[in-house]
């Protein structure tokens, strides 16, 4: 769409209809002159506006509004003077007051076309996008609000875009974010850990590992018993001037005693050949010695 203007019904009511003609001196009911004078007061705010005067324009919409609350054109010009102002919160405001006293299609529809522009101004979209089709509701032959809404969907659908996109990119956000932080509480364990094992290291070095004490023990076990066998080797072998260790008695005390009775029987014999020998080997002297 080459157009980028809202189309706005700029247009002020002059309030004509529904106001009842009466003879002239005929008294008007209580509601009826109220609704008079807040027409009076229309005209006179809307000569006002024209002329650029918008304080006193405005004095007198607030007045006719509160002489008549079925004076639907005070509510809507005083909205569209709020809108050219930029005061879209008053703007609203006075539309909405107007379409709850409009009576026919023709008012409505423009109450909603123009409420759908201020929701355009605020960039609220969805809102404009029902706000249009409740106007082409009343009148569905008219091209600018039509126009206006194909304008709303638009940038209702670049929005929801939008906010998809951002979607998006928040949850790669997170994503990422959450990426770095495993991967720095990774980086964390790794160098705990690492620490940990340098400080088992060294504590190992300082007390010596068991495995090496187990070892070292065995060496000196092993040391030891090459000496010994070593010294074994040094000393002399039986019968050389060395003394044979007594072995244990593996004999019954019977047999003990039978050897030390035939010991004594043997030395018995022993010493009587012995004095045998002597008897006669001494020889007989036949004279005295000097």
């Amino acid at each position: 769409m080459k157009k980028t203007i809202i189309a706005f019904f700029i247009g002020l009511f002059l309030q004509t209809g529904g106001v009842a003609v009466f003879a002239q001196g005929e008294e008007l009911p209580e509601d009826k002159r109220s609704l008079r004078q807040s027409v009076d007061l229309t005209y006179e705010a809307n000569s006002d506006l024209v002329e650029e005067n918008f304080v006193e324009a405005e004095a007198k919409y607030r007045k006719a509004i509160a002489k008549s609350q079925k004076n639907t054109a005070a509510p809507y010009n005083l909205g569209n003077a709020y809108y050219n102002k930029k005061s879209m919160g008053e703007a609203f405001m006075r539309y909405k007051e107007a379409g709850e006293s409009a009576e026919t299609k023709a008012e409505r529809h423009k109450v909603f076309h123009n409420m759908g522009n201020v929701f355009m101004k605020n960039k609220e979209y969805q809102k404009a996008v029902e706000t249009y089709k409740q106007a082409l509701r009343n009148d569905p032959t008219d091209e600018e609000t039509r126009y206006n809404l194909a304008l709303a969907k638009e940038m209702l659908e670049k929005e929801q875009q939008q906010n998809q996109q951002n979607q998006d990119d928040q949850n790669q956000d997170n994503q990422d974010n959450k990426d770095n932080q495993d991967q720095q509480q990774q980086q964390q364990q790794d160098q705990d850990q690492q620490n940990q094992d340098q400080q088992n290291q060294d504590q190992q070095e300082q007390e010596g590992d068991p495995n090496d004490q187990g070892q070292d023990q065995q060496d000196k076990k092993d040391e030891g018993e090459g000496e010994q066998e070593e010294q074994q080797q040094k000393k002399p072998e039986q019968g050389e001037g060395q003394p044979q260790q007594p072995r244990q008695s593996q004999l019954s005390p019977q047999q003990i005693k039978n050897i030390l009775e035939a010991m004594n029987n043997e030395e018995k014999k022993v010493q009587e050949k012995m004095n045998a020998k002597k008897v006669k080997g001494i020889p007989v002297k036949s004279e005295k010695d000097w």
